[in-house]
């Protein structure tokens, strides 16, 4: 069988509730679910739900309080990105043994152009397998995939037969294959135009697909009319891109109750600031502005941004200009949801290779802790202390602070 393009869209089933499970083996076959708190928290929502947990209806985005109505047996754990991002990168160095044309969609899923491996590594078809069992022997995870000659169409596969999925639409199959499915399944077609579609009576990719341009023109607008008509028929020329360098970069938490005590409102910013920066140094990048989200009980969203004279990467530094933001910003008011971010983001300078005694006794602190937390996720030392107004790396020519005041209910 000739390929033209061959893409493997890899999928990983109920990943943060099997990271979970894997790290926890008492877990294992019961309902998890993996949320913006643990347990007794109210608030918030599903980030994950392993499979005995969806059985009763729990599902991503779920808020929290009604997916423990439906499961009141699950375990119900904190989202731990430290331990999910070390899996995410041990399942996708193993993607790239078969192509270095890898592009992550999130810690869970990635497309793989293998066109260029199939005459050295085999068929797409063993590559996707291979890759699945590779991930389930080495990763202790599992995973669907779905193989296709476009990243559309790899995708819609890959989610079909979950959990280890494998389904493979052969080359000049794309529209035949998506025909019969719901319109739900087309990536990008939203709620408002399903309804649009459903008045026109439209329910299957196929009956999209054959729909004149004329009457989608009509109802949906020129651009969605064109470019639904032609993803219907699995027409996605889109190319597998190796990711660039992030334009932001951000962490944060609702609370499960309203939060008044300052001393826990720094502690969360340290915690994220440790996040953010960790996130920076294994890129290889800083930041120029720092940003702090707040949210009070009654919705109301704050975002205040300050710019540093010099680009950073530091816990320090970061979690010292979200102490500065956090002092303009908050006014004493219970707090629901807060968090930090960095955006300006430009790669970093590099150390001078025979010097490396130079670096900075924070900077070499950060990377040491860097070490542990890929080790041992959140179980891994901390910075302790409040860090000092005093020693904040602001100077007050040169800082900018913007404040923009978000829709109450963002």
């Amino acid at each position: 069988m000739h390929w033209p393009r061959a893409i493997i869209h890899v999928d990983l089933d109920a990943f943060y509730a099997s990271v979970e499970q894997l790290r926890r083996p008492e877990l294992r076959g019961r309902p998890v679910i993996v949320g913006s708190g643990g347990e007794g928290y109210r608030r918030g929502v599903v980030s994950a739900a392993s499979y005995e947990a969806r059985r009763y209806g729990v599902h991503s985005a779920m808020p929290l309080g009604r997916a423990r109505r439906l499961c009141p047996q699950a375990v119900v754990l904190p989202v731990d990105f430290s331990a999910y991002r070390q899996a995410s990168k041990e399942v996708f160095a193993l993607a790239r043994e078969l192509t270095p044309q890898v592009e992550p969609l999130s810690l869970d899923e990635a497309y793989l152009d293998v066109t260029g491996s199939i005459r050295r590594m085999g068929s797409p078809e063993q590559m996707a397998v291979g890759l699945r069992d590779r991930i389930a022997s080495v990763c202790h995870l599992d995973a669907s995939c779905g193989v296709a000659t476009s990243k559309l169409v790899a995708k819609v596969a890959s989610d079909l037969e979950k959990p280890r999925g494998m389904v493979v639409v052969p080359p000049g199959q794309e529209a035949a294959f998506l025909a019969p499915l719901p319109l739900r399944r087309l990536p990008g077609l939203g709620p408002a135009s399903e309804r649009a579609l459903a008045a026109l009576g439209i329910s299957t990719l196929g009956e999209l697909a054959s729909m004149p341009q004329a009457t989608l023109r009509r109802r949906l607008g020129e651009h969605a009319a064109i470019s639904l008509g032609e993803r219907a028929r699995g027409i996605d020329g889109s190319a597998v891109t190796r990711p660039e360098r992030p334009k932001s970069i951000s962490r944060e938490e609702t609370f499960s109750a309203d939060v008044a005590a300052r001393a826990e409102l720094q502690s969360l910013l340290r915690d994220c600031a440790a996040d953010v920066g960790r996130q920076l140094r294994h890129g290889h990048w800083t930041a120029r502005t720092a940003t702090l989200k707040l949210r009070y009980s009654d919705f109301t969203t704050l975002t205040r941004q300050a710019t540093w004279p010099a680009p950073q990467d530091g816990d320090m530094a970061l979690a010292q200009a979200a102490m500065r933001l956090l002092d303009d910003t908050w006014d004493g008011q219970p707090v629901r949801l807060l968090g930090m971010g960095v955006s300006g983001i430009v790669d970093a300078a590099q150390l001078d290779l025979f010097d490396r005694s130079a670096a900075p006794r924070d900077t070499r602190l950060d990377h040491a802790l860097d070490s542990l937390r890929d080790r041992f996720g959140n179980a891994a030392p901390r910075r302790g202390g409040a860090p000092s107004l005093r020693d904040l790396d602001f100077r007050g020519e040169d800082l900018r602070r913007d404040a923009e005041d978000e829709d109450a209910h963002g």
